[in-house]
């Protein structure tokens, strides 16, 4: 039995020379790689499934984090729940779509001022409180497909109708349609041995303020530093933004996130250089500049915004475009850029040739190869920035007297 190991022994060393090392993968040319400059804390990563509640995951998500900022002793079970949310949200959304008699849209998204409005007037909870969806059938991700279509179609039927009065029946019917998916929203409820209703959980121990947040966009169609409301459909509500010049709002976004502070990102995903699908640089946002330069200098030039207005990141803009206030404007007005996604901006890296990025949380589950988390550069964010939504006292001291807060 000895000697068959030894001979076993001799022949896996004569197989394997003494020294060899196993060859590493190379990974393709061109593959980004990232090192980490600054990282604000984050709660774990979400899924919202088959859902268009992309705005509810990403407005917790930035709640939490402005939780841990007060109290880091809460990072890791701290847990909102966006069902709470999301129920509150459709029927407050449901009465403005009957109101209008449909014009003000109902559909699945919604704003994140959604969460501050909820957060001010009926509070928030922890996730565990409520039912999952559908629990009886073994299910706790969100699945809109049956349940959301009826319910549109019920409201159609209210709100397009021919009758002289609305029966006021509506609410409750809606009411348990959204009650039977999400369960009930509770007034009372306890948590950690102590008793909170939803609105004394946000001040007691939460510790959040409604007043501290405010949402920031830079579009030249409205004057800058005052406010006006955001012209997209997911605005239902009709909340205002303040208007800042684009790089101002970029060094908003910067300077919040090196200073310790998150903030809610808004913006379009539906762009090419937005790379979920596959690719050595998946779950990486950039603005591939592949635009030739015929026509710079000429009437194209002044819509493009090419050799003119103010350039963000001209200098950090290896291979992208370099985004002018004009850009953002005439994709605004041409639908290019449309309010597509809500995620969180927590920090920042830079690739191994020294380009930095925004370090983003999404809400697709452990996607891709930074398991949830994206890369997303500054001309993209320049670019495609709908809105954000931050806390007052991260906004530098100069702006925030522009602006008046």
């Amino acid at each position: 039995m000895k000697k068959e190991i030894i001979f076993a022994a001799l022949a896996l060393m004569t197989a394997i020379p003494v020294g060899a090392k196993t060859k590493k993968k190379e990974l393709p040319k061109d593959t980004l790689i990232f090192t980490t400059v600054v990282e604000n804390p984050v709660t774990c990563i979400k899924n919202q499934n088959s859902s268009g509640t992309c705005w509810s995951y990403s407005s917790l998500a930035f709640l939490e984090s402005e939780v841990i900022k007060k109290h880091p002793e809460m990072k890791d079970d701290l847990d909102l729940c966006e069902s709470f949310l999301v129920s509150k949200t459709y029927t407050d959304r449901a009465d403005r779509h009957v109101r209008t008699h449909g014009d003000a849209s109902f559909s699945q998204g919604g704003s994140f001022y959604d969460a501050i409005f909820c957060m001010e007037h009926y509070g928030l909870i922890p996730e565990g409180i409520m039912p999952y969806p559908m629990t009886n059938y073994g299910d706790s991700l969100f699945n809109f497909g049956c349940f959301f279509p009826p319910m549109e179609a019920y409201l159609k039927a209210i709100a397009k109708s021919d009758a002289k009065k609305i029966n006021p029946a509506w609410k409750k019917d809606l009411q348990h349609m959204l009650d039977n998916y999400f369960g009930e929203c509770p007034t009372e409820f306890e948590y950690k041995g102590k008793k909170y209703t939803p609105q004394s959980f946000v001040k007691d121990y939460l510790s959040l303020d409604p007043n501290d947040y405010v949402s920031l966009t830079s579009y030249s169609h409205q004057p800058y530093y005052g406010s006006f409301i955001l012209e997209i459909q997911d605005n239902w509500r009709w909340a205002s933004s303040y208007n800042l010049p684009l790089e101002e709002l970029v060094r908003v976004m910067e300077e919040s996130v090196r200073n310790g502070w998150t903030f809610a990102w808004g913006a379009d995903v539906s762009e090419e250089g937005f790379s979920r699908r596959t690719g050595k640089n998946k779950c990486v946002a950039t603005v591939p500049d592949t635009k030739e330069t015929a026509g710079v200098g000429s009437d194209q030039s002044r819509w493009t915004g090419e050799k003119a207005g103010t350039k963000i990141s001209e200098s950090d803009n290896a291979g992208e475009k370099t985004i002018t206030p004009e850009m953002r404007q005439l994709a605004y007005d041409n639908w290019e850029t449309t309010d597509d996604h809500g995620m969180q901006i927590y920090g920042i890296a830079k690739d191994q040739n020294g380009k930095e990025y925004f370090m983003m949380k999404n809400s697709w589950g452990d996607y891709g190869p930074y398991k949830g988390f994206w890369y997303v550069s500054k001309p993209y964010a320049a670019y495609k920035t709908m809105n954000i939504v931050i806390n007052k006292n991260a906004i530098p001291t100069d702006i925030r007297k522009k602006l008046g807060i």
